[in-house]
């Protein structure tokens, strides 16, 4: 039995992807007095001399520069408040569906969805202004002691794990009770992956960019433009000229107007019109005439 395939998923990467800063480096370093040069300098030699996971080494680090602040998710997440974002990306979360829809989709009950898919914190995620416009929001957790203090890594989301967060969206299984390995034919995915549409920056979403190419989805590499380096812009070059992994860049400046909004607008009309088509032709399809005189 098939099922309604009317969402339209905008899903983002969050550091270097929505916000120019890593989240740690925006509200949780500052509060607690962290060095950001040491702390990394000691989360690569675990990486580098000790062959730890990455994400891992990450939230060990976390826990033994916490630790004596008894820090609990709570704190992460009012800390969450404080995170700061490119220009219009709170716009976007707000306008776009307005923007892009037209009566005839609302009335097929086309809509637009937002997700965030992160190897940063949950915690901070989930405090900050744009939890509440978005579906879902999946990244690194801390478990808690019995006085609610982080102990220990929960779970981790590493830039290869991402891709299981595609599909669970595609699968609308967003509770991690659900088995994603579960066997759905196409036409019962809530979300098929034509419909979606996937933002990052940069080698850590090459998987997620990988799939989305694969199964038919769309993909835009942002790139800070205020980054005189240029390492910025060079990691979306690559992925668009050399490695083909996606078919547009665009400086992360979400405001109306720009070039990045100008393409995630024309993205959701297209499959917007596309679905409606469809929704047309099986209607068609259904129909017998009626005998003639």
């Amino acid at each position: 039995m098939s099922v309604p395939q009317n969402i339209i998923a905008l899903v983002y990467d969050y550091d270097q992807t929505l916000s120019p800063a890593y989240m740690q480096d925006d509200v949780l370093f500052p509060k607690y007095g962290i060095d950001p040069e040491q702390f990394w300098r000691k989360c690569n030699l675990l990486v580098k001399e000790r062959d730890w996971d990455g994400e891992l080494a990450y939230m060990k680090c976390l826990l033994d520069y916490l630790g004596m602040d008894h820090v609990t998710n709570h704190d992460l997440t009012e800390l969450g408040q404080g995170l700061s974002y490119y220009p219009g990306v709170e716009d976007l979360f707000d306008e776009i569906e307005v923007q892009c829809l037209k009566p005839e989709h609302d009335a097929a009950g086309i809509k637009v969805e937002h997700y965030i898919v992160s190897s940063g914190l949950q915690a901070l995620l989930k405090g900050s202004s744009l939890s509440g416009r978005v579906r879902a929001i999946f990244g690194c957790e801390f478990g808690e002691d019995e006085n609610g203090r982080i102990n220990f890594p929960k779970r981790t989301v590493s830039h290869t794990t991402k891709t299981q967060y595609l599909f669970r969206i595609n699968k609308g299984m967003l509770d991690h009770h659900d088995d994603v390995n579960d066997h759905m034919p196409p036409e019962t995915r809530p979300i098929p992956f034509q419909n979606m549409i996937y933002v990052g920056d940069g080698p850590t979403d090459v998987p997620c960019f990988t799939v989305m190419k694969k199964n038919g989805g769309h993909a835009i590499a942002v790139y800070n433009p205020t980054d005189q380096t240029g390492k910025s812009f060079r990691k979306c070059y690559q992925l668009i000229t050399h490695a083909e992994r996606v078919k547009h860049i665009a400086p992360a400046d979400y405001r109306k107007g720009s070039h990045l909004r100008l393409v995630l607008e024309e993205m959701v009309k297209e499959v917007a019109d596309r679905i409606l088509q469809e929704h047309v032709d099986d209607g068609q399809q259904g129909r017998v005439a009626a005998p003639g005189f």
